[in-house]
């Protein structure tokens, strides 16, 4: 089916920085606030613009600090996503929301409903990381299960800024070609053979998008993702009163599936859903059994 063409706009955030994001979808429609992964941009998949469209929903998506056209915000934490959240929905004119998150996304999706009861109808959160240092989280326990990439990478971002920085620049002209062999290779150690036979086509060619939008201007972005995971979220998890979804694949190699299950023991009241043979990539985002299907019934849409 066709599907509206995202708009790119810019809000100014409640503590000046300007936020880029994107809208698509008929005015005044219930919106779904996607919170992208770990990199990531406000380029939205097709797989979101068909599945949004065919449920009558507006889509938005938007950029956190230092990815794409968005101000960076040094020492930014998971929680300050809820005050963007707010400056997007009053700048289309929205009360209410759904949002999700998948990867690094899904902290913020739940930092969003924890912070905005009153208008977050329902969240999810798909691959999402736990806390670092959470109760059964120690440095060992989170790192279990990753692939080498994500190991050297998160040891990096313990180490601080100055380590993760050339870390990243190293990685970053792969996640910037648009080949997606080259991305492939980068990502070897994180790719099980569930999510390569995802990482083709359509998706293949969006997530790539998405990667080089959010690289664009540098490393800013994800360096300041990395370094808010391993530091305190600043809300409390059992404190969400709007309805979650948790979802989380066996087979993850980028988010071990011990993170979804601790997140399972965590979230007061989630719907959850541990799946096995699924990866980080492969778990849908549409159809009756996906992700969005199970959103809108959460909220009672």
């Amino acid at each position: 089916m066709s599907f509206p063409t995202p708009e790119d706009r810019t809000v100014v955030g409640p503590d000046g920085a300007v936020i880029s994001y994107t809208v698509s979808g008929p005015e005044g429609a219930l919106p779904v606030v996607v919170h992208h992964g770990t990199p990531g941009s406000a380029s939205p998949s097709r797989e979101w613009l068909r599945s949004t469209a065919e449920h009558g929903l507006r889509l938005v998506t938007y950029e956190r600090g230092g990815y794409g056209g968005s101000s960076r915000r040094p020492g930014r934490r998971v929680v300050d996503c809820a005050g963007d959240v707010v400056a997007l929905l009053d700048a289309i004119g929205a009360e209410v929301c759904l949002t999700y998150g998948r990867s690094g996304g899904g902290p913020h999706a739940l930092a969003t409903a924890a912070l905005l009861p009153e208008r977050v109808l329902a969240a999810a959160s798909v691959a999402g990381v736990a806390p670092f240092g959470g109760p059964g989280m120690s440095r060992e326990e989170w790192l279990a299960g990753m692939g080498e990439d994500n190991v050297e990478e998160f040891d990096a971002a313990l180490a601080g800024e100055d380590v993760l920085r050339p870390w990243l620049e190293a990685q970053r002209p792969a996640m910037l070609s648009l080949d997606q062999d080259a991305v492939t290779a980068a990502m070897h150690s994180l790719l099980p053979q569930v999510d390569l036979a995802v990482f083709t086509g359509e998706f293949a060619e969006d997530t790539l998008r998405s990667f080089a939008r959010a690289l664009a201007p540098g490393v800013d972005g994800w360096l300041d993702d990395d370094l808010e995971f391993t530091r305190d979220w600043g809300f409390d998890l059992t404190s969400i009163e709007p309805p979650v979804a948790l979802w989380q694949g066996s087979a993850d190699l980028m988010v071990p599936f011990a993170h979804g299950q601790w997140l399972a023991d965590h979230v007061s009241g989630a719907e959850v859903h541990l799946v096995e043979g699924e990866g980080h990539w492969s778990i849908p985002v549409a159809g009756p059994d996906g992700v969005l299907a199970g959103l809108l019934r959460l909220a009672g849409r």
